[in-house]
């Protein structure tokens, strides 16, 4: 194991007047020549004591390109901030920590539209002994599809046996492939192809938190209906405003329900949503409005909460048996954008963004909330915190996410002038 190359820099200067007293904020790392973030805030990426954490360097937030030489994977001591590196393969991306932290999951990307291959590894989380799980080299068994381009997410279920992945199913050769949802057995390396179609893209794959032996096996899943792929698995055409709609599936494929949220005039789905701790309700993020509206500030960013309803098709919210509660609808005029759950289900943290117009932009900030009953309660506290400073620029996404333990935080930011990870300690207590 490599000694730490770095020590937690505290940032006391990205505190203002709104922030709580108290709280600290100290940034992870500051090589002005390398970017380096925390990937998204589904991301499974803690050890169960909250000490430890998985990071990128060399790429920005929403990169692709884990095929570029500087990038690597870094282990991070939340308490001293050392930094050790932890993955020495080129290609390395969609990595996940099981849930009794002792492995390190991720793929290694060697693959290219309808050839090459896709492997997943796997390490102790302090990079040793690596040793492979499966190697997709040829047809997914059963299908007639090779698998390309993963999505740098991947999920773990909780009792740390399957674990999900996005990836391309074309041939490299016709418009409109498909992508579709790999999961796989850890224990003997099978994979099975779940679903599949033009539509998931980006599918935010996210295993349910919860314990219970039914509900570890639901997966929450987004669909982008009206896009069109090109030969390469990259876009043509984006999907609509509208185009997006939430599900919940089982890891066989069965057992198909919707999220009751956008797909009707005037409310679209943004694509940031998570599970409500460890119980079976979703939360998230809707825009209510036209993406017009949005830009103009005459629209706003809602946080919703829903338990699955019955699949009929794809309704969105317009789905029968369907119902929301509305968390922020005390909050004037929201414009609230990435969301994470702590695992207690108790709080959110959410990034705020006033307007998209980069030509009238306002104050950002980070959001605590405190909420109240799932599906009944509209949160019973949100206060900000402090400004990210962040650009806003796709490789910089400020994407605040907890700890297991639910007291620190982890954040983006490119105040620096070069997109960095930050952590913030000693939140406020629960209102």
């Amino acid at each position: 194991m490599n000694a730490p190359v770095q020590r937690l820099r505290y940032r006391p200067d990205l505190l203002d007047a709104a922030s709580p007293e108290g709280l600290e904020i100290w940034q992870i790392t500051a090589n002005p020549a390398l970017p380096a973030c925390h990937i998204s805030m589904e991301a499974q990426v803690f050890s169960p004591d909250s000490r430890f954490f998985i990071l990128h360097e060399g790429i920005g937030v929403q990169s692709c390109d884990h095929r570029h030489p500087d990038h690597r994977l870094l282990l991070c001591d939340a308490e001293t901030g050392g930094l050790t590196p932890v993955s020495d393969e080129r290609g390395v991306t969609a990595f996940s920590v099981s849930p009794d932290g002792r492995f390190l999951y991720y793929f290694v990307d060697e693959s290219e539209p309808g050839a090459g291959r896709l492997l997943l590894r796997r390490r102790n989380l302090d990079g040793s002994a690596p040793e492979t799980v499966s190697v997709l080299d040829a047809a997914i068994p059963g299908t007639p599809f090779r698998a390309s381009r993963p999505n740098p997410l991947s999920t773990i279920s909780t009792d740390g046996r399957r674990l999900a992945v996005g990836c391309f199913l074309g041939d490299g050769n016709h418009h409109g492939g498909p992508y579709g949802l790999l999961v796989f057995e850890l224990e003997t390396g099978e994979a099975r192809l779940i679903l599949h179609g033009p539509a998931w893209r980006n599918i935010h794959a996210q295993y349910s938190r919860s314990e219970d032996p039914v509900e570890r096996h639901d997966l929450l899943v987004q669909e982008n209906h009206g896009g069109l792929n090109l030969p390469d698995g990259s876009l043509q055409r984006r999907p609509p405003g509208r185009g997006a709609d939430l599900h919940v599936v089982r890891d066989d494929g069965q057992h198909w329900r919707n999220i009751p949220w956008g797909r009707v005039e005037g409310e679209w789905v943004v694509g940031h949503q998570c599970w409500r701790g460890r119980s079976g309700v979703v939360i998230g993020s809707i825009v209510a409005g036209t993406w017009e509206q949005l830009r103009e500030m005459r629209s706003e960013l809602r946080v919703v909460e829903s338990r699955p309803a019955p699949h009929w098709g794809h309704e969105g919210a317009a789905t029968a048996g369907g119902g929301r509660n509305r968390v922020c609808r005390e909050f004037a005029q929201p414009h609230f954008n990435h969301i994470a759950s702590s695992l207690s289900g108790t709080r959110l943290v959410a990034d705020y963004r006033p307007c998209w117009n980069p030509e009238v932009a306002d104050r950002d900030a980070i959001y605590l909330f405190d909420l109240g009953e799932p599906e009944t309660g509209a949160a019973r506290k949100i206060r900000p915190l402090f400004s990210p400073r962040s650009s806003w620029k796709p490789s910089a996404h400020v994407h605040p996410f907890f700890s297991p333990d639910g007291r620190t935080l982890l954040f983006n930011s490119d105040e620096s002038g070069q997109t960095q990870a930050y952590l913030v300690r000693n939140l406020p207590p629960e209102a």
